[in-house]
C-alpha cells in the first residue's frame, strides 16, 4: 500500500473543527448546539461587497494578475495610508486568504529546518504552516496570569539561533485577544534589528481594539521597514470568512519579489471574491463603529459570565472576538467532547474550542479552552448557563 509522507501524518489536526463529528451527534439528538468554538462573525457582510458581485457584468471569468486587481491594490493602499500607513500599491500581494499569505512570507523567508519564534497560545494553524514549509515553532510562552501581555524580550533572545530567521506575532492576538502596546512593539522591533530578523505581524483584527485602546502597526515602526512583513484579511474585518481574501504587505523589495514568484505559481487570487472585496473598502465608518461596540458589548457579557463561574479564571481582551478561560477541569478536549456527547440543559449544549492546540509546548493548556464571543448576546448569556451547569455537572460525574 502506497505510504503517507511523513509531513501529512505531522501536519496538526485543527483543534477547532476536530469536534466537528461530536457536535454532529449532538445535533441528531436534537440538542441545540451553542457554537463558541469558531471566530465566524454573526455581522452581515456589507451590502456594497454583496452587490457589487451580484452586479458584475463578467462575460469570461478570466485570470487576475496574480499580485491582484491593480484598481484593488490601490484601493486597498489607500485604506492603510488613512489608517496612517506608508503603503504603497507596489507594497502589496493580494492573497487567497490570510492563510495563504502567512504561506507566501514563511516560504520567502526561510528554509526548511530554520526556525520562527512564536508567543504562545497562537493561532493553531500557524503549526500547520510551519509544518507544511518545513520549518520549526519555537515558543515563547505568555500566560493568563498576565492577560497573556508579550513575553520578556530576554526569554525571545534566549531562543534565537543561527536558524532563527523570524518573530511571529498575531496582534489583536487569536486566540487571546491581547492586543500589543506601542512600546511592546517597539521592544519587538529593537530585538529583530539587533539579530537581523523578520517580523511577520498577523494583524486580520486591527480594527477590533475596545476600551480606548489603539493599534499600532510593524509598519509604523519605519526603523525596521527591511525587517516588517504584515498579514491582512477581509474575514473578520466585512465579515467576509468566506470570500477567503488576504494579502501580505511589506517595504521589503527583495521579500516582495520571493513572494511574488509564490504568487505567480498559484497563478492568481480569485476574482469575484477581489470584486467584493474592493468594494467593501467602500463600507462607512458607521458600519464599524456599530460592530466594534456590539463585540465589546458582547465581550462584557461573556467574561463577566465567566468570572462569575466558580473556578473560572479568564484573561479579559483588548482587541479581537476571543478570549482564553481557565476551566477546573483536568482535561478541556475530554471536558468539550463529554459537554457534546452526554449533557445538555433543556436540550441546549455548547461547543468550545481546547486551548491546548492553541501551543505548540506538549501539556501546556489542557485545562484552558478558547471561547469566541461571535453570538448574539442573549445567546451568550445562555452559552455561560449551560457552561456552569455543565461544570458543576462533570466534577459530580
Amino acid at each position: 500500500m502506497p505510504k503517507i509522507s511523513n509531513k501529512g501524518h505531522q501536519m496538526p489536526e485543527s483543534p477547532i473543527r476536530k469536534l466537528v463529528p461530536f457536535a454532529e451527534i449532538a445535533k441528531k439528538k436534537g440538542h441545540k448546539v451553542y457554537h463558541l468554538n469558531i471566530g465566524q462573525p454573526d455581522i452581515k457582510t456589507p451590502e456594497v461587497a454583496l452587490n457589487a458581485v451580484k452586479n458584475a457584468n463578467i462575460e469570461v471569468l478570466e485570470y487576475s494578475h496574480s499580485a491582484g486587481f491593480e484598481s484593488y491594490r490601490n484601493k486597498l493602499a489607500a485604506y492603510y495610508q488613512r489608517q496612517g500607513l506608508p503603503v504603497n500599491t507596489e507594497d502589496i500581494i493580494i492573497t487567497t486568504g490570510g492563510s495563504e499569505a502567512l504561506m507566501f512570507a514563511m516560504g520567502s523567508t526561510m528554509d526548511h529546518g530554520d526556525e520562527i519564534i512564536i508567543p504562545e497560545p497562537f493561532y493553531a494553524n500557524y503549526n500547520g504552516f510551519s509544518t507544511a514549509s518545513g520549518i520549526k515553532v519555537v515558543p515563547v510562552i505568555s500566560g493568563i496570569e498576565t492577560g497573556f501581555a508579550l513575553p520578556p524580550i530576554a526569554e525571545f533572545e534566549k531562543l534565537i539561533t543561527p536558524k532563527t530567521k523570524a518573530i511571529l506575532i498575531c496582534n489583536p492576538g487569536n486566540p487571546t485577544g491581547y492586543l500589543y502596546s506601542k512600546e511592546e512593539i517597539e521592544e519587538l522591533a529593537t530585538l529583530v534589528k539587533k539579530h537581523d530578523l523578520f517580523l511577520i505581524a498577523d494583524e486580520v483584527y486591527r480594527e477590533f481594539a475596545y476600551d480606548g485602546f489603539k493599534h499600532f502597526s510593524v509598519l509604523n515602526e519605519e526603523s525596521i521597514a527591511e525587517n516588517a512583513i504584515m498579514i491582512d484579511s477581509v474575514s473578520k474585518r466585512f465579515s467576509m470568512c468566506g470570500a477567503r481574501i488576504g494579502c501580505v504587505v511589506s517595504k521589503n523589495k527583495e521579500f516582495m519579489h520571493a513572494a511574488m514568484k509564490f504568487a505567480q505559481a498559484r497563478l492568481s487570487p480569485p476574482t469575484y471574491a477581489q470584486i467584493a472585496s474592493e468594494a467593501a473598502l467602500d463600507t462607512p465608518q458607521s458600519y464599524f463603529d456599530d460592530v466594534i461596540t456590539e463585540y465589546k458589548d458582547r465581550r462584557d457579557i461573556l467574561v463577566n459570565a465567566l468570572n462569575a463561574i466558580d473556578g473560572v479564571e479568564v484573561a479579559n481582551p483588548k482587541g479581537a472576538f476571543y478570549c482564553i478561560a481557565k476551566l477546573p477541569v483536568d482535561n478541556a478536549e475530554d471536558f468539550a467532547k463529554w459537554i457534546l456527547e452526554d449533557f445538555d440543559l433543556n436540550g441546549e449544549t455548547v461547543m468550545v474550542a481546547p486551548a491546548a492546540g492553541f501551543y505548540s509546548t506538549p501539556g501546556v493548556g489542557l485545562n484552558e479552552v478558547r471561547l469566541a464571543y461571535v453570538l448574539k448576546k442573549d445567546d451568550l448569556i445562555k452559552s455561560a448557563e449551560i457552561l456552569e451547569a455543565a461544570l458543576t455537572a462533570y466534577k459530580n460525574k
